[in-house]
């Protein structure tokens, strides 16, 4: 019964009506059915008590005397004209045609009782009728009217060939009729079934339009029952959601065009502005302390805003979808190399990076993700910091790890967000908290994943998949 709610709406209906058809029909049939047996089988029995009356009177008059063989013989065969087997019993005499085992103790108590009694037996696999009931001997005094048993029994056993076959014809009509309605019922099964899913199907059909983003799904509203209801609700809840998501779009578009105008406009004077502080960081040691302390202050915060708004471009390029691949054929090992060198990196980390890895990718891209990972490393974990790099058929793969504190669990899920910052699992940083979320667009636009977890024994582990050949050039 548990696997029931997973079984489709039209294989319920179908099971639902074949059930009610077939409980229906069985239980009106059964009733039907007993009581027409009954009745052929209590009409048969009267009948033949009635016949075997008439023929037990036309054995009168009894002999007084106790009869003899012949008698019984004489009994038996006036019997017997009816094609039926009989039984004449005296005492210890009988004789007859039928098998005096089929007498049972009750039928035989009820005949020397003075009563006609019959009963029902099974003889060599078929049901026959067996009769009994005792001659009686008038006294001759009509005043009195009384008569006393003459010592004979006189049994008479008679088939129901034409009862049975009356029966097994109700019984054959019971099925056929039962049948009848079962595939009656499954027709209006599948009609219902088809009425009331049909529109359900269009429903689920519409919400899966709605999911994949066509906010145009709309439902044909048909009648005025609860389907229609429900048709004119989803409706209505698509023509706000696509009001909503409108909305939302075009908030969100207007929000990237204004990072992306800001960012432009930013870069003409922080171009000069790092030009100029590139000329006071030359001269700040001959200026006095606190303003060396000033002007190095300034060259780093202007350093760090040029990069935020560097991070802020490339951002608005993967939300704009402008954002490319340069691809080339590339030794990775040696790219990862030539990114620490340029970031003076090389002294504070340990490389594992076997010689002959070659895949195609955009190196620019590859320098960014590589940047980001170790820079992250070096700042928040703690030495050593590790770079391994392996290769199988489908891509390589590239692991930066670190013996730091590792990352709390609740912080895990959002590692790649951007401005995400795990303030309370690591020391304040001072980047954008846009090198993961870059690091991570590049890896997806490569066709790639970048995924974070903790070591087992400390740290953190940061591990990047580029497939062999990214989807632009496969």
């Amino acid at each position: 019964m548990k696997h029931w709610q997973y079984w489709g709406l039209r294989a319920r209906l179908l099971l639902a009506f074949a059930l009610l058809s077939v409980v229906t029909a069985a239980a009106v049939a059964a009733i039907g059915y007993t009581r027409a047996r009954d009745a052929i089988v209590q009409r048969a029995q009267d009948n033949a008590v009635i016949e075997m009356t008439g023929q037990i009177q036309q054995l009168y008059p009894v002999p007084v005397v106790p009869p003899d063989r012949a008698t019984l013989a004489g009994i038996v065969d006036e019997l017997n004209g009816r094609k039926n087997a009989a039984l004449a019993v005296s005492g210890t005499l009988h004789e007859g045609n039928m098998p005096p085992a089929v007498l049972t103790p009750e039928l035989r108590r009820t005949v020397a009782s003075g009563l006609v009694g019959w009963q029902r037996v099974e003889v060599g696999g078929v049901t026959r009728l067996v009769l009994g009931t005792q001659l009686r001997i008038a006294d001759g005094h009509a005043r009195t009217g009384t008569s006393y048993p003459s010592g004979i029994e006189v049994y008479e056993l008679r088939n129901l060939d034409g009862e049975i076959a009356t029966i097994d014809g109700l019984a054959r009509d019971a099925w056929l009729i039962g049948g009848a309605a079962l595939l009656l019922s499954m027709l209006l099964a599948l009609l219902a079934a088809r009425s009331v899913l049909e529109p359900v199907q269009e429903l689920q059909r519409a919400a899966h339009r709605l999911g994949d983003g066509d906010l145009d799904a709309r439902l044909a509203v048909r009648g005025g029952d609860e389907l229609a209801a429900v048709a004119g609700t989803f409706n209505s809840t698509a023509e706000s959601l696509q009001r909503h998501v409108g909305e939302l779009r075009r908030m969100e578009a207007d929000a990237r065009r204004f990072v992306a105008d800001v960012s432009h406009e930013l870069r003409t004077p922080l171009a000069a502005m790092t030009a100029v502080t590139d000329m006071l960081d030359a001269e700040a040691e001959q200026l006095p302390e606190v303003a060396g302390q000033a002007v190095r202050l300034v060259s780093r915060e202007t350093h760090n805003l040029t990069r935020l708004v560097n991070d802020l471009i490339e951002v608005t390029r993967f939300d704009s979808g402008t954002a490319s691949l340069a691809l080339d054929d590339v030794d990775v090992a040696e790219a990862v190399r030539a990114t620490l060198r340029t970031r003076g990196f090389t002294d504070s980390v340990t490389l594992q990076l076997p010689a002959g890895i070659r895949a195609t990718l955009d190196p620019r891209r590859l320098d960014v993700i590589v940047a980001n990972l170790v820079g992250n490393a070096l700042r928040h974990g703690a030495a050593p910091v590790t770079v391994g790099l392996d290769q199988d058929e489908s891509g390589i793969a590239l692991e930066v790890t670190d013996t730091g504190p590792g990352l709390d669990e609740e912080v895990l899920p959002h590692v790649f967000d951007r401005f995400y910052k795990a303030d309370t699992a690591r020391s304040r940083s001072a980047g954008s908290g846009l090198g993961l979320a870059i690091a991570w667009e590049n890896a997806r636009l490569h066709g790639g994943r970048l995924t974070a977890a903790n070591r087992t024994g400390g740290g953190a582990v940061f591990t990047l998949w580029l497939p062999q050949h990214p989807p632009a050039v496969r």
